[in-house]
């Protein structure tokens, strides 16, 4: 039998990480480590109050109780703007962690560690990357570490993964994975994508007229895109920790359709009982540069070249990419600070008895980046099914059910009612 440690246990990916876990009658216990909310009380859970941030000597102090497990996932990471500085605070994480288990003794009976990472492995946060995206890409294209890029703290923790266990003499390996665009659902956790989409539908319902606008650009709705459930994601790792053929490898991780705005949009309208505009981009380029009329719009320039600009001669294509731009025709973050989007928010909040904390933490920045890029990002997950993994989500199947999981945790107001309601 199996037993696993799991870092940022109470985050998206680690809660949905510990569900499957505790799910799996292959797993006896699970050790759940953050650094401050428990995790959801099951008879398999253990948990433990741990600072990554802290030195090797004081977290193995605080793993001292544990004793050696078979299994470590982790789904912890620490965001800061500065890449660079995320890449030292997320190295000396995973690297002290590390040196803390082998002083505390859980590495005994080690057998695999799964590391969460994402694709920013492939600079889609830097503009247009290659489509799709695969694991053997071009290496310039897979680590993008040129001379004028900056510094990536994935690549960082995958290199110190790697050479803990080459200093293990290879007595456990490691999977790592690249989930984009994560659909899921956390206690506490407000920092995710459905929350701050689903808060945005529902204060359109409520204000007058109920227009759900597409805040980004025509470019973008009209893109493809991949997203990645919490829990299809979870379940891969699950496979992943015990699959021979996942031993020392890299996996894209993905639901497996490939969604678009322009399907996913009127589904969401629909579902909040909005009405999408029969003009929604008055921008005659579709471009987003130009504000939806009564809002103010907002624009980024990304990374000079974009990621897919180092093989552009090998596609035949030398020179066309141009640097890749993120415009939204509705400025998000300022539309949150409307005095009519506080009201209505308010009357939902007071209506519905919503958590404030919802809207405090919305993420609408993030939204923003995801809604105003003006290029696709997709990727393959040909490399896991030819190594057995058969698993598949229907995206828009995960933002519902995860629109549900936040009414009941009363971070967004009961759908039924909304439809029924009137501004």
């Amino acid at each position: 039998m199996s037993t696993a440690i799991v870092t940022g246990a109470t985050g998206i990916t680690g809660t949905a990480v510990v569900g499957a876990l505790t799910n799996s009658p292959d797993f006896t216990e699970v050790y759940t480590l953050s650094r401050s909310q428990k995790s959801t009380p099951h008879p398999k859970v253990k948990h433990a109050t741990l600072d990554l941030q802290t030195s090797a000597d004081e977290m193995s102090q605080s793993l001292s109780h544990i004793p050696p497990v078979t299994h470590i996932f982790f789904c912890a990471y620490l965001a800061d703007p500065d890449e660079a500085e995320a890449a030292r605070i997320n190295g000396s994480m995973l690297s002290n962690f590390l040196e803390a288990l082998i002083k505390s003794g859980q590495t005994k009976e080690l057998r695999r560690i799964i590391l969460t990472c994402g694709l920013k492995q492939f600079g889609v946060h830097l503009g247009q990357p290659k489509n799709p995206m695969r694991e053997d890409d071009d290496p310039s294209l897979f680590w993008l570490e040129q001379e004028d890029r900056p510094p990536n703290f994935y690549y960082t923790q995958q290199r110190i993964l790697e050479k803990a266990a080459k200093d293990a003499g290879n007595k456990w390996t490691w999977t790592v994975t690249y989930p984009q665009d994560v659909i899921g659902f956390a206690k506490a956790n407000f920092m995710n994508l459905a929350t701050s989409i689903g808060l945005y539908a529902a204060v359109s319902k409520e204000l007058e007229g109920s227009k759900l606008i597409f805040p980004g650009n025509k470019i973008n709705y009209l893109a493809f895109n991949c997203w990645t459930s919490a829990k299809i994601h979870a379940e891969f790792c699950l496979w992943a920790s015990n699959s021979s053929n996942a031993a020392n490898q890299r996996f894209i991780v993905i639901n497996g359709d490939t969604q678009s705005w322009q399907d996913l949009w009127p589904r969401l309208a629909a579902r909040f009982g909005c009405t999408v505009p029969e003009h929604m981009f008055p921008s005659d380029d579709g471009s987003g540069k130009e504000a939806y009329p009564g809002f103010e719009s907002n624009s980024m320039k990304l990374h000079p070249r974009p990621p897919v600009s180092e093989v552009d001669a090998k596609l035949g294509l030398k020179g066309e990419f141009k640097q890749s731009e993120v415009n939204c025709q509705i400025d998000l973050q300022k539309w949150a600070k409307r005095p009519d989007v506080v009201k209505a928010w308010e009357r939902l909040r007071d209506r519905y008895g919503l958590d404030q904390t919802a809207w405090d933490s919305a993420t609408w920045d993030f939204l923003s980046f995801l809604l105003g890029r003006n290029y696709s990002n997709v990727a393959s997950m040909s490399k896991a099914r030819k190594m057995g993994w058969h698993g598949y989500a229907d995206t828009w199947d995960e933002f519902q059910r995860t629109f549900k999981e936040l009414e009941e945790a009363k971070m967004l107001p009961p759908v039924a009612d909304l439809k029924g309601s009137h501004s």
